[in-house]
C-alpha cells in the first residue's frame, strides 16, 4: 500500500513538473521570437488607435438576418461608440406596421419561431462581440499564453497572418490578416461555438479605411451553422462628429 502511495506521489510530482516545464518553455518561445512580438505589438497599437479614432465618428449600419437562405429581418441604424467604447445604436427604420389579421394559433406559432431565431441571433452576436474588434488586452493575454502564430498570407506578399487559438473559448480559432505597410487589419476569420463545439459559429470580417481616417469593420458575416442562420452586417457613411 505504501509503495502504491509513493508511486502516485511520484507520478503527481512528475506531472506538475512537466506542466511547469511546458509553461516555462512556452514563455521562453514567446520571448525568443522578436518578429512575432513586433507584429503582435503592431496589432495591439492599431486596434487601440482605431478604437480611439472611431469614437469621433458616426456611421450607418444595415443588419440582415437570414434563416436557411431566406431574409427574415433587415434593420438600419445610426451608430457611434459610447463612453464605455461599446456601439450605441439608434434605429433609422419607421415604426413597425401592425400585423395583418390572422388566426390566434397561427400568430402564436409565427411569434414563437421569430422569438427562437431572434434569441439565437442575439446569442451569436454577443459571442462575436468578444472577438470583433480585437481588444489589445486579449491580444496580449493570448500572446503571453503562447497561443499566437504568424505566417504568410497566401497569394498576398504585402500581407501576413496572425493565428490565435483559445482566444475566447477553448479550441476556437481566429485568423487576422494584416497589411505590412499600413500595419492595419485587412480581414478576420473566426471559428468558434456557443455552448459546445457541435454548435459551430463561423465569421468573416472585412476591414476598410475611412479616407483620411481610421480603419473599420466594413462588413461582417456571422454563420450559425447548426440553425442555418446568417447575420450580415454592412457599415457605411462614416461622418466625423
Amino acid at each position: 500500500m505504501k509503495d502504491k502511495m509513493r508511486q502516485v506521489v511520484r507520478i503527481s510530482l512528475f506531472a506538475v513538473g512537466t506542466l511547469t516545464i511546458t509553461a516555462g518553455l512556452s514563455r521562453l518561445a514567446v520571448a525568443q521570437n522578436p518578429e512575432l512580438q513586433q507584429k503582435v505589438a503592431e496589432l495591439k497599437q492599431a486596434s487601440a488607435m482605431n478604437k480611439q479614432a472611431l469614437a469621433q465618428y458616426t456611421w450607418n449600419q444595415q443588419v440582415a438576418i437570414s434563416l436557411k437562405g431566406e431574409v427574415k429581418k433587415t434593420e438600419h441604424f445610426q451608430v457611434q461608440l459610447g463612453p464605455d467604447g461599446k456601439p450605441q445604436k439608434t434605429s433609422l427604420d419607421p415604426p413597425p406596421q401592425p400585423p395583418e389579421h390572422e388566426g390566434r394559433l397561427k400568430k402564436r406559432i409565427v411569434e414563437k419561431k421569430k422569438e427562437e431565431y431572434e434569441d439565437y441571433a442575439d446569442q451569436i452576436k454577443a459571442l462575436i462581440q468578444q472577438y470583433v474588434p480585437p481588444e489589445k488586452d486579449k491580444i496580449e493575454q493570448a500572446y503571453q499564453a503562447g497561443n499566437v502564430m504568424m505566417g504568410p498570407a497566401a497569394g498576398a506578399p504585402g500581407e501576413y497572418r496572425l493565428v490565435f487559438t483559445n482566444y475566447v473559448k477553448q479550441g476556437d480559432n481566429m485568423t487576422i490578416v494584416m497589411d505590412k505597410a499600413q500595419k492595419n487589419i485587412v480581414s478576420l476569420n473566426i471559428a468558434t461555438y456557443l455552448n459546445d463545439p457541435g454548435d459551430a459559429v463561423k465569421v468573416n470580417v472585412q476591414w476598410a479605411r475611412v479616407p483620411g481616417g481610421p480603419n473599420h469593420v466594413a462588413s461582417e458575416t456571422i454563420d450559425g451553422v447548426s440553425k442555418q442562420l446568417t447575420i450580415a452586417t454592412q457599415n457605411s457613411n462614416y461622418q466625423h462628429m
